[in-house]
């Protein structure tokens, strides 16, 4: 596995540990459909479906996390829950969100740190 693999898997952990302290429910990781892409993580929160982006940086990096989700990037999170929903029954009474979850590691020690921005898309 190399570094920038290893620091995704990281911030995708670190992302379902924040994600379940506030109160959402993990339903998947890293779904895959076909060349249309992959899902990081889908979850429940209540009644709605939650389709997540997570971005891992290294502090101190030269972009925000956040600043790499651009809209062809929301447009494909939107075509995969459009798929996840056809495979999967339909969408929920809650309907479907799409949230982005950046993880800033920092360079030495110390937690990470983790922003949660719900309905990007």
């Amino acid at each position: 596995m190399n570094t920038r693999t290893a620091l995704g898997k990281y911030g995708e952990e670190a992302a379902v540990r924040a994600l379940c302290t506030a109160g959402l429910r993990i339903v998947a990781r890293n779904w895959r459909c076909g060349r249309a892409g992959e899902v990081d993580i889908v979850a429940l929160d209540g009644d709605t479906l939650v389709i997540c982006e997570v971005k891992t940086r290294r502090a101190e990096g030269f972009e925000h996390p956040m600043a790499a989700v651009r809209t062809a990037k929301v447009e494909r999170l939107r075509r995969l829950a459009e798929l996840w929903l056809s495979k999967h029954g339909g969408a929920p009474p809650g309907g479907v969100r799409i949230d982005l979850v950046g993880v800033l590691v920092p360079r030495r020690s110390g937690a990470p740190e983790i922003e949660h921005v719900r309905g990007v898309g």
